[in-house]
């Protein structure tokens, strides 16, 4: 098969690593791909939101499949695109058509699929810029801390917890009137605060069945002991290692399988990832959010733990034969740490030489943010590269991350130095 994968980052290396593994791939594009993804198969300058590009590619290549890696073109209605067009509708594509990708691209809509098939998440109410002093009354009503979610795509950045009723006031207003988060938070979701452990659980389905990948747990702020902003991303475990039979089992039941029943029954066309953000409260699972393709640095961590060829999942979800295919799980830990640039998630530079990355036996380099220019490999992004190994636990495996992120070298590269610490 000849295979495009859309995007640029981690996830998107992962995806290519394991996709050149089968016997099943003859070419691999990836559009717009990195420096990482140029070693194993073809990058094409195209951004993920240019349909018409896209097209011309696919056409011109003769492509069998296209996997899109990011939300934004999903959001944007890339499959319904394919689908609409008589050139294109016989290609498949991994990811959900338009209306399903809605899970992500609005948290109310995902709060109310989740209320009408009864799935457990936190109590919530919407507000506009017409409702700002319903808003303020709203937030009278709850206990500290407070949890603001831009309704929109905000790339990760667009939820805020504050312990203050005045700040969290004062927020509601900045997103609502001063356009904080631009379109994104035209409309934001409050929500009763949940306080517990984070854990995310990645589906695989065709529309009809599915599968239950690994777990995975990400770290999302930039500074040791989880403070400081929120990034895209600073490193991830799998499994997790409290995530035993008994609570995947409530997963399963409460979550997982009304999830998918839900979307046969609201009639969401769905082929691709589902992403469920999920908090242990106690010892029951809530959901967090929705996201309609694999996380990162998550798929860093759960794709070099699936040994069943990629290209054979990816062909059974097209045909939507998805439960017969035997899904093979490597049992080992995989963890994964990200090295980002200076400053991020502020104001960081690009074009900083990276060295030291290219000879390890016992880690996976992941390309992020990187380019090639004048004969080198660069920094191009503010996280810049995912260092993944396996281990027999995720302190095993994390050691040999930590150990070999010691060869790599670029100017005022910044990394976490706890990964796993609330394990």
């Amino acid at each position: 098969m000849d295979i495009l994968i859309l995007g640029s980052g981690g996830r998107e290396h992962a995806i290519a690593w394991k996709l050149k593994q089968s016997p099943k791939l003859k070419n691999l594009f990836i559009a717009p791909g990195n420096a990482g993804t140029a070693t194993i198969g073809t990058n094409i300058p195209i951004g993920v939101n240019d349909f018409k590009e896209i097209k011309k590619t696919v056409l011109s290549n003769a492509l069998d499949m296209v996997v899109v890696g990011p939300e934004d073109p999903l959001v944007n209605g890339i499959h319904d695109f394919f689908l609409n067009d008589p050139e294109l509708k016989h290609i498949p594509v991994i990811g959900p058509q338009k209306a399903a990708a809605t899970l992500e691209g609005s948290k109310e809509f995902a709060k109310e699929f989740l209320f009408r098939h009864n799935i457990p998440t936190a109590a919530y109410q919407s507000f506009t810029v017409d409702k700002l002093e319903e808003g303020y009354a709203f937030l009278d009503t709850l206990t500290p801390p407070y949890v603001l979610k831009a309704d929109g795509l905000a790339a990760g950045k667009g939820v805020v917890i504050l312990n203050n009723l005045q700040e969290a006031k004062e927020e509601l207003k900045n997103m609502l009137v001063g356009s904080k988060f631009g379109d994104a938070s035209s409309k934001v979701v409050i929500e009763e605060f949940l306080a517990g452990i984070e854990l995310s659980v990645f589906v695989l389905t065709d529309g009809k069945g599915y599968k239950v990948l690994p777990t995975a747990k990400d770290y999302k702020r930039i500074g040791e002991g989880d403070t400081g902003l929120n990034t895209g991303g600073m490193g991830a475990i799998s499994p997790v290692p409290f995530a035993d039979k008994v609570f995947m089992d409530k997963i399963h039941e409460r979550i997982v399988k009304p999830t998918v029943e839900g979307l046969k029954k609201d009639n969401l066309p769905y082929k691709g990832f589902i992403f469920i953000g999920l908090i242990k409260v106690g010892d029951d699972p809530y959901v967090i959010e929705y996201n309609v393709r694999m996380g990162d640095p998550e798929t860093e961590v759960v794709i070099p733990r699936i040994k069943t060829d990629l290209v054979t999942i990816f062909q059974a979800v097209a045909n939507q034969t998805l439960d017969a295919i035997d899904l093979e799980l490597d049992d080992r830990t995989a963890s994964t740490v990200m090295l980002v640039s200076g400053g991020y998630p502020g104001a960081y530079e690009k074009g900083k030489v990276i060295s030291g990355y290219e000879n390890f036996a016992d880690s996976i380099v992941f390309h992020a943010g990187t380019d090639y220019k004048n004969g080198n490999v660069v920094t191009n992004g503010g996280r810049v590269m995912a260092i993944t190994s396996y281990g027999n636990d995720f302190k095993e495996a994390l050691q040999t991350s930590y150990q070999n992120i010691k060869k790599i070298h670029f100017d005022m590269m910044n990394f976490r130095k706890d990964i796993g610490f609330d394990l």
